[in-house]
């Protein structure tokens, strides 16, 4: 698929485990870890929302489409 997450880099910059992105988000391990393995199919709104105000970002920087 040609989007991609970019939670790994988002959460190494702050040190954040999954478990440290759960508690502050309130989103499913399952969830963040799919993010974070760039395994995730689909992604709610809500989840973007979530994420992006976390870690005071865009939608732009959270996910890119990468060319193949």
């Amino acid at each position: 698929m040609p989007i991609h997450s970019n939670l790994s880099t988002l959460m190494g910059s702050r040190r954040y485990s999954i478990k440290d992105v759960h508690e502050k988000t309130g989103l499913s391990r399952n969830t963040i870890s799919n993010l974070y393995n760039d395994k995730a199919t689909r992604i709610d709104f809500e989840t973007i929302y979530k994420l992006c105000t976390l870690f005071s970002c865009g939608v732009e920087d959270l996910l890119c489409i990468k060319q193949e």
